[in-house]
């Protein structure tokens, strides 16, 4: 037997000694809404997996993911914060800007983190030093949030010409969206409408909130752009029908559910950008290196059979921009 001989019969018996074993990366996910039974199979965080499944990412494999989420409840989430800065993550993917952003930087001051969907100013809220250098530990995605609830206003009034009584359905908890504010302010004025705040911290509040607005005598409302807003869409859709307002949300998947119209950013397709965040901090990348990025997609939705229930006629000018009508 030739020594070159040996050596290749020797390579194959001991696979190990020229293969070394793939690391395994620690990713860690902070939320607001869902459980660890069911994140996994839900529309956001299924496109997250997907789009780090197309990067060569695969739970068990080469990635351990430690999800922790409050599931609505307050105060918990600081709590959960400091749970994930122990397992000491080499990234941690924060849903959305706000209190869980707040509480993970706080717990890891040094652990890079992704924002997924951030509906503030990242920078005029000092979360980054600018969208191009974020200069810290934190980069991701924010929402053009002003100029799109702006837009559902718009939108509204399309749909409901004669309604001049428009409630605003909102989580002050949530955030304060100062700035979503003027921009609906300024355009309620150029179009005659007057705005209706409707204050609701969460789901156990939707009944006596939907209450409020039929004692206001709104003629419909639109929402602020919150996590619960989408992870509640079921029980607002039904709550809409019950009490025949119509509604613009932010989400496609309101509209699915079986609201009547909505315009915003696809947000699942915000969380699968966010795992090209997460691959390039696991190669070694920087989050104040990375540029904050900015949606340059949007997508208008409506359902003909809910506006035949409600008795609105969708305008033409409306259904031509539909980039889906819901049957």
């Amino acid at each position: 037997m030739t020594r070159a001989l040996a050596i290749c019969i020797l390579a194959m018996l001991l696979p190990s000694a020229a293969q070394p074993t793939a690391k395994v990366h620690r990713i860690g996910i902070l939320s607001t809404t869902l459980t660890a039974d069911t994140w996994r199979t839900g529309p956001v965080f299924g496109a997250f997996l997907e789009g780090l499944r197309e990067l060569g990412y695969v739970e068990a494999q080469n990635i351990t993911i430690e999800f922790r989420s409050s599931n609505g409840k307050p105060g918990v989430l600081s709590g959960l914060a400091e749970e994930l800065a122990r397992l000491r993550p080499e990234v941690v993917l924060v849903t959305v800007c706000g209190e869980p952003l707040d509480a993970m930087r706080r717990a890891g001051p040094d652990i890079p983190i992704v924002v997924g969907t951030c509906t503030d100013d990242m920078v005029a809220s000092g979360i980054v030093k600018s969208l191009g250098h974020p200069g810290g530990n934190v980069t991701g995605q924010q929402k053009l949030t002003p100029e799109l609830s702006r837009k559902r206003l718009e939108i509204f009034r399309e749909l409901a010409p004669d309604v001049t009584r428009v409630a605003v359905l909102w989580d002050p908890g949530y955030s304060g969206f100062p700035a979503d504010w003027d921009a609906l302010r300024a355009a309620a004025r150029t179009l005659n409408v007057t705005l209706l705040p409707v204050e609701a911290r969460g789901p156990a509040e939707y009944e006596a909130a939907f209450a409020t607005m039929v004692a206001q005598q709104a003629g419909g409302f639109i929402t602020m752009q919150d996590a619960q807003v989408f992870t509640e869409r079921s029980r607002l859709a039904e709550l809409e029908a019950a009490s025949g307002l119509p509604a613009v949300y932010p989400y496609k998947e309101n509209v699915i559910a079986g609201g009547l119209a909505s315009y915003g950013v696809p947000v699942p397709a915000m969380f699968r950008r966010a795992g090209v965040f997460i691959d390039k901090i696991l190669m070694g990348a920087k989050p104040a290196d990375l540029p904050v990025e900015q949606p340059t997609r949007f997508e208008m939705a409506v359902n003909p059979k809910v506006a035949k229930a409600l008795g609105i006629t969708i305008p033409n000018s409306i259904l031509l921009r539909a980039d889906e009508v819901v049957e």
